[in-house]
This record gives C-alpha cells, structure tokens and sequence, in this order.
C-alpha cells in the first residue's frame, strides 16, 4: 500500500498540473478522484499503525476508531470537490474554453498506466485484508477515471468539441460522489454502533437459543468497534444443571463458526439464581 500511495501522489500531482496547463477540467476533476485513492490508502495505512498502539486506562480499545474520524473526514471533502467540479463543469458548458486535446490524452495515458501498476501491486497483497481489498477497490475504480479522461482528449483531438472536457468531467465527479458516500456510510454506521453489515442480530439471538445448555438471550448487542472488529455483549440464562463455562464455550464457538465474531462478553447466569435475584430486587 506504501507503493501504490507513492504512485498515486504522483498521478496527484500529474492531473493538477496538467489540469492548469492544459486548462482541462477533466483532468482536474481525474485528480479530485485519484486523491480519493491518496486518502484510502492513507487511512489503510493509518489504521495498520493505529492498530499497534497500546490500549490505555482511558482508552480501552487504542485508537482503534481513528480511521473512522479520518475517514468521515475524508468522505466530507470528496463531497466539497465533487460540488467544485459540477460548478465549474456546468459554467464551462455554456462557455468552454479552448482544451489542448494531446497534452489532456497524454497525461491520461500516463494515469491509466500509473493505475494499472498501482492495481497490480495490491493484487500481490494479502487479498484477506479489509483495508487492502478496499484500496484495490477505488485503484480499479479510478483507472474508469482515467479512461474518461483519454476519450476526452480523443473527442477534443478528433473533433474539436471542447464541450466533451466538462461532461466528462461530471461523469468522473459521479465517480467521486460514489467513493464518498462509502467513506461516508460506514463511519457513521460505526459511530451509531449498528451491527455489521452481513450480520443479522435476529439470527445471532436464534443461533444462540439453539445451543444446549441456553434457556434465553436478552440484553443482546452486535456492534462494530471499528472496521473488521465486531463486538458482541449478551445476558444468557443457562439450564442449572448445566456448567455455566462449558454453556460459555459452546455459545463462543458458535459466533465465531457461524457469524466470525471473536470479541464477545457473555454474562451466563443459572436461572435459579437469576430467579432468586428478582425476588430480591421485588
């Protein structure tokens, strides 16, 4: 990922200059995609050395949740750009300056070769790691940018309409809105500490009620404490005459065969003595 962000501070720094030189905003609007790539990757990199800081008696789970603050943040300024490039692409449309087709052609070529390098250095990564996957994903994604990118130079060279520069400009700036809303999505989801995605509580809560030994689930919480860290709490009432460590193994084996949740705090209490503490409390 290191590589791929070099590569892609590169391309970055490409589409500016080339945007400004040969005054193409689709160029512009190229780079505005490609820095979606920049903050990936540095959040996946970010989160990797986050996640080796040692938890404190303040902060029980580290700094876990760092990314997804930079990642919310992340998602608010891709939003921003995207709005400056359907502006400008929209004023440029009814007046639109004169582009130099080749020089816009050329560093396209240049990014989709770039992207296609960065893709296939991730592609020799671990393709189990969440955040790796993820930066796959918008490298892909962002070689689409750079094919629009050469049509635009193409349409420009071949036939001189210069409108094509900001229409394509606002197809790459759809690209960006998409990456954002991702980046978007999934903090707040964590932040409102919603259950994972793929993980139904309904079938957690049955699946749990079927183990042996089980009498009934309540208090039942799935969270997310960060991305690719599930959590999960529950109050358990067992049969008495079974062991409450051994109702414990089985409901852990359970969650991390069925559902991969390995984080779990499970309360098994037997119900007589659940039964003698509401008396008490009555």
């Amino acid at each position: 990922m290191a590589i791929v962000l070099v590569v892609n501070i590169a391309l970055l720094v490409a589409g500016v200059v080339g945007g400004l030189a040969f005054n193409s905003l689709a160029l512009l609007a190229d780079a505005g995609h490609v820095l979606t790539d920049v903050g990936a990757i540095g959040l996946a990199l970010f989160a990797a050395w986050a996640a080796t800081r040692p938890s404190g008696p303040q902060r029980t789970f580290g700094y876990r949740r760092g990314e997804i603050l930079a990642a919310l943040f992340n998602g608010f300024t891709l939003v921003a750009v995207a709005v400056v490039v359907f502006v400008e692409a929209i004023i440029r449309l009814s007046d639109p300056p004169e582009v130099t087709g080749s020089g816009v052609l050329v560093i396209g070529l240049a990014s989709l070769v770039g992207n296609g390098i960065g893709t296939v250095v991730l592609m020799g990564g671990d393709r189990g790691n969440v955040n790796l996957e993820g930066v796959l994903r918008h490298s892909a994604a962002d070689a689409l940018g750079s094919l629009g990118v050469i049509v635009a130079g193409l349409l420009v060279i071949t036939t001189g309409w210069d409108q094509a520069d900001p229409i394509i400009s606002m197809a790459i700036g759809v690209l960006i809105l998409l990456g954002s809303w991702r980046l978007l999505r999934e903090p707040f989801n964590v932040l409102m500490e919603s259950a994972p995605e793929g993980i139904d509580v309904q079938d957690v809560g049955q699946a749990m009620c079927g183990v042996p030994g089980v009498r009934e689930v309540h208090d039942l919480h799935v969270w997310t404490v960060t991305s690719g860290f599930p959590a999960l709490a529950a109050h358990i009432r067992s049969d008495p005459s079974e062991s409450a460590d051994d109702v414990r193994e089985r409901l852990e084996a359970v969650l991390h065969e069925r559902f991969g949740l390995d984080h779990t705090t499970l309360q098994v209490v037997p119900e007589p003595l659940l039964q003698l503490e509401d008396r008490r409390r009555g």
